[in-house]
């Protein structure tokens, strides 16, 4: 029982989560033509990039308690890194791909009846999103630690 009391009582886990919980929740708001859309909470990519702004707030806790010159924080600052260059780049580059295919299919079978689900297109992160994700995980860091 000492495992999950440890794990339940650890505030930069907590506060990481909800800093993830939070840019998932402010995506509700941010979705095409300005429409509320509750269903984005549980979808990735969009503004802001929950990814970020959890591993962000992270770093940012991890550097307040161990210090910004700590191996800890250089740790867990180079994964962030990785994590946001990530969802930037490479998630990004499958989401243009999943709307090029999607328009190939749509090309070559109009007309025809298709067992084809559409690829999800919304994958990655353009980096202003990123970006914001990371600003946001700092700022709930900073604010709750």
């Amino acid at each position: 029982m000492d495992f999950f009391s440890e794990i339940f009582s650890n505030k930069v886990l907590w506060i990481s989560i909800f800093a993830c919980f939070m840019a998932q929740f402010i995506k509700i708001f941010t979705g095409h033509n300005s429409k509320i859309e509750i269903s984005r909470i549980f979808t990735s990519g969009g503004m802001p990039s929950s990814h970020s702004s959890f591993v962000t707030s992270l770093a940012t806790l991890v550097g307040l308690d161990r210090g910004f010159s700590s191996i800890e924080f250089a740790i867990v600052t180079v994964f962030a890194l990785i994590i946001m260059y990530d969802a930037a780049g490479v998630r990004r580059a499958v989401g243009k791909q999943a709307t090029i295919l999607n328009q190939i299919v749509d090309d070559l079978h109009k007309g025809k009846h298709i067992e084809q689900k559409k690829l999800k297109e919304l994958v990655g992160h353009t980096p202003t999103e990123v970006w914001f994700g990371a600003i946001l995980g700092v700022v709930i860091a900073i604010l709750m630690s």
